[in-house]
């Protein structure tokens, strides 16, 4: 129980949170919460875990990224069985761990981004030939706990073929795993969208998405926003590309999710400020970035021990104080 909690898309009074015994977390009337042991009391907001849906475990320190307010991530893409341990590591009472999703490798063409580049670890990518390639790689990513699909759409080398990706996209739907594409240069959106993809990786940042590709895109498909990746607090060319194509999107009703892609340059290992007044400037209240950075169900707990405040001028550094809260520790 709190002063208020914002769960829902919207902030409440008069509402606590219940922790049922397999960990879901859902808001009820104040008057149902028990007294005595099981019921702990709180100052300030409780509002679901907040998520990063892109980061790299192998290239940054997630114990760090708890402490920093940051209760769920995705990971997308790194060596699958590193990732795995990780994963089931994360999810042990008290771990010091953000909750962790993840996509296992890189889906993608043989000698393709990113086995080209100096950061990716080894066994963090899957080169895909055929058809056959794209149904075993799936299975193979299901098996070892992955719950996304990665593949890249990168213009600066070898891209999957139509076809493939398009195997790739089909396989994933069979297994009811969604589709995350590292979509970069011209005409990987298109292609992605083409090929069925579910969501973006990060907003596409290299050219200008035409009006007709964007509200297609906005009818199906969720963008993760990696806005601050683009001069990490600095004027950036890109970033003006990437801010103004998801203001257009989500005014075409497109999905957003917070996502910082940490790991990628100097970002900061916490509730990113930046990230969060860049997607104001793209149009979303604070309510909407709220939306984007939790899920509904949660089984995770966040905390701002002096309130929520919604003001736009000092939401984003009122979120920065946000805290992990170990729901399912009862108080002594």
């Amino acid at each position: 129980m709190a002063e208020s909690i914002w769960w829902g898309g919207r902030l409440r009074n008069g509402v606590a949170l219940r922790v049922a015994p397999e960990g879901v977390i859902k808001p009820v009337p104040a008057e149902m919460a028990p007294g005595g042991p099981d019921a702990r009391r709180l100052p300030g907001t409780l509002l679901p875990g907040l998520v990063d849906a892109h980061v790299h475990s192998a290239l940054a320190d997630l114990g760090t990224l708890r402490a920093g307010g940051i209760a769920e991530v995705w990971d997308l893409g790194g060596n699958p069985a590193a990732v795995a341990v990780l994963a089931r590591r994360a999810a042990e009472p008290l771990a010091g761990l953000p909750r962790v999703r993840y996509a296992g490798p890189f889906l993608i063409a043989p000698g393709g981004y990113p086995s080209d580049r100096a950061w990716a670890p080894a066994g963090s990518w899957r080169e895909i030939r055929t058809a056959a390639d794209a149904e075993a790689a799936v299975a193979g990513a299901r098996a070892a706990g992955s719950t996304l699909i990665k593949v890249t759409a990168h213009a600066g080398g070898p891209q999957l073929a139509p076809s493939i990706l398009k195997a790739l996209v089909t396989a994933a739907h069979a297994a009811e795993l969604p589709v995350v594409a590292h979509a970069e240069g011209a005409g990987t959106v298109a292609a992605a969208y083409a090929a069925g993809v579910d969501i973006l990786a990060h907003t596409p940042w290299t050219e200008r998405i035409d009006d007709t590709l964007l509200r297609a895109c906005a009818q199906r498909m969720t963008w993760i926003s990696t806005l601050d990746i683009h001069g990490w607090g600095e004027p950036d060319p890109a970033r003006e590309v990437a801010v103004d194509n998801l203001r257009r999107f989500a005014e075409h009703g497109g999905v957003v999710r917070y996502g910082t892609d940490l790991g990628n340059g100097p970002l900061p290992p916490a509730i990113n400020v930046r990230e969060i007044r860049l997607l104001q400037s793209a149009g979303l209240t604070p309510d909407a970035v709220l939306t984007a950075m939790t899920e509904s169900p949660s089984s995770t707990v966040s905390w701002i021990p002096g309130g929520l405040d919604l003001a736009p001028d000092r939401f984003a550094d009122v979120l920065a104080t946000a805290r992990v809260l170990d729901a399912t520790v009862r108080p002594r």
